[in-house]
């Protein structure tokens, strides 16, 4: 026999006269409900910090704090998004750009924003192997696939490639040596 079987039929007879002893008595129907409101009374539910976030005043200043927010992001904003972009390079990147012989565009390797934030780009000439040069739409065939072409970057200042163009390419298509 285990301890709790034990327990259990030590405890049944007591238990068991207890039960009968209330089945005896008979309470009023509203007490239960009376003492439920006077604990409820006494001890009222404790509002986690939460729930105390759902009054009307949070709600209020919480709507006014972010309408504040769109206000001020709008106000701070620069102009509007640039169409093209050329536009959307920064004044140095400009110079650089209207120094540079040729009037052809850059490829962005970056977002534009970046572009704009850099605040001394630099403007590199190089040689790009035409296989690196594939998934900007160059087509390569076996005759020219060892082939460099070469191209400007506007580098960051921390050596970052930001955009390209290509200048060599556009002279093999034109027929110029």
């Amino acid at each position: 026999m285990t301890d709790e079987d034990m327990n259990n039929s030590i405890l049944a007879s007591p238990l068991a006269a207890l039960r009968a002893e209330l089945a005896r008595h008979d309470t009023p129907a509203g007490v239960e409900q009376e003492l439920m409101q006077a604990f409820a009374h006494t001890f009222p539910p404790r509002r986690r910090w939460y729930q105390r976030l759902h009054e009307p005043r949070f709600g209020i200043a919480g709507s006014l704090a972010s309408v504040a927010l769109v206000v001020l992001v709008f106000t701070l904003s620069p102009g509007g998004v640039p169409v093209d972009g050329a536009a959307a390079l920064p004044q140095a990147a400009g110079t650089l750009a209207q120094a540079s012989r040729d009037d052809r565009a850059f490829i962005a390797l970056d977002s534009l924003e970046r572009i704009q934030r850099e605040p001394a780009p630099r403007l590199v000439q190089t040689q790009v192997p035409r296989t690196t040069l594939a998934p900007l739409g160059v087509a390569i065939t076996p005759e020219n696939a060892g082939d460099s072409v070469k191209a400007e970057m506007l580098v960051s200042a921390d050596g970052e490639p930001l955009a390209l163009r290509l200048t060599s390419l556009d002279d093999e298509t034109r027929g110029a040596p």
